[in-house]
């Protein structure tokens, strides 16, 4: 149980709350309206096809091919934090962290510039909060809202595209910072991918997108993709973060039962009514940018701050998004010994992103 726990511990505090909330709103037919399926059926389906290309190590493939050819420390930054920024536009920020910190942590070992890798870490954590941005997949909390919200598609990249450009650029200057020192990275890695798998996995993921930009069906491909699954790779099926889709129905939850208490529908409703942007940006440092985007959604249609207070907002504290406790873990894991160090520079530079992303956004953005 003490392991569940500390494996899902974002699940379990959704959990905790949802079942706070229920002895306020007993479970009715009303409960009903609560969940966006469509939103899930999404993110299931992208998480299945990620986990697939991820078993045939096609990211961590392509990656290496990329940051061997990287001749300079400051060279390999740049790669490292493109890859991921890239990454997590197309396969969430999560699972970009996952599969990419490691090889970062592996490019700077074999260089010997261990020294770095608190730094590089920490960057690479920011680029995937803020590089999935851009497309409604690339983080949980933008499928969710453009969903929510029926955004039209074109509108929510001309919404996201200037924090986007602004984030990699300031992503660009700190990679700038590091020094150019000439580096040797060596051909050892004996994996081959597999053409004909990663062929078929891409057009899965094709598909993915087109149901998320609405030009597909999302039954069609709730029939269709597992199907296909089940025959090229049952345990991709296995392999889906079920903790992150469950921690979504509990926030469903919870919300919908806030929305229904009167008195906290009406304190939510003025204070956003406020200050969209910064509301939700405070609230992320407090509980996490997904739950702030459920919640917020049920008492606001002012869509555009409350994107990008979301999306900013990831930047901040610890647990404003959960891909930064994912770095935090694997930092600790990879580089054990070294965590007060990791967590105040942390703190640091997610702080002057914050600020620096939170003042264009209120005097540019909107």
């Amino acid at each position: 149980m003490v392991r569940f726990i500390k494996k899902n511990v974002v699940f379990c505090v959704a959990l905790l709350a949802a079942a706070v909330t229920c002895f306020f709103v007993p479970p009715d037919s009303g409960y009903a309206d609560y969940f966006d399926w469509k939103t899930l059926s999404c993110l299931f389906l992208t998480l299945v096809v990620v986990c697939a290309l991820r078993n045939i190590k096609f990211f961590t493939i392509m990656a290496r091919k990329l940051v061997l050819l990287s001749g300079s420390l400051r060279l390999l930054f740049l790669v490292l934090v493109l890859i991921t920024f890239v990454g997590s536009m197309l396969i969430a920020n999560d699972m970009a962290l996952i599969t990419f910190l490691p090889l970062g942590y592996f490019a700077l070992s074999v260089t010997r510039q261990e020294r770095y890798m608190a730094y590089l870490f920490i960057l690479q954590n920011i680029s995937a909060n803020l590089g999935g941005m851009l497309t409604p997949f690339g983080n949980p909390q933008n499928l969710y809202l453009y969903t929510y919200f029926n955004i039209p598609a074109g509108e929510f990249c001309a919404m996201m595209l200037p924090p986007f450009l602004l984030a990699i650029s300031l992503l660009a200057l700190c990679c700038l910072l590091v020094k150019p020192e000439k580096l040797h990275i060596a051909e050892e890695f004996p994996e081959k991918l597999n053409v004909r798998r990663a062929a078929l996995y891409i057009v899965l993921f094709l598909i993915s997108v087109l149901i998320v930009f609405r030009v597909v069906s999302v039954f069609v491909g709730m029939i269709f993709v597992p199907l296909v699954m089940l025959l090229a790779d049952p345990d991709a099926l296995k392999d889906v973060d079920y903790g992150l889709l469950g921690t979504f129905l509990c926030f469903f939850i919870f919300s919908g039962n806030l929305a229904r208490i009167d008195a906290v529908s009406a304190f939510f409703s003025t204070l956003l009514e406020k200050d969209t942007l910064l509301v939700s940006i405070a609230s992320c440092q407090v509980i996490s940018n997904v739950p702030t985007a459920i919640l917020f959604s049920r008492f606001t249609t002012d869509y555009h701050p409350l994107l990008l207070g979301v999306n900013i907002g990831g930047a901040g504290t610890l647990i404003a998004s959960l891909a930064s406790l994912i770095t935090f873990s694997e930092f600790r894991v990879l580089y054990p010994g070294h965590g007060k160090l990791y967590f105040g520079l942390f703190t640091l530079i997610n702080a002057i992103f914050l600020v620096v992303m939170t003042v264009a956004a209120k005097l540019f953005f909107l």
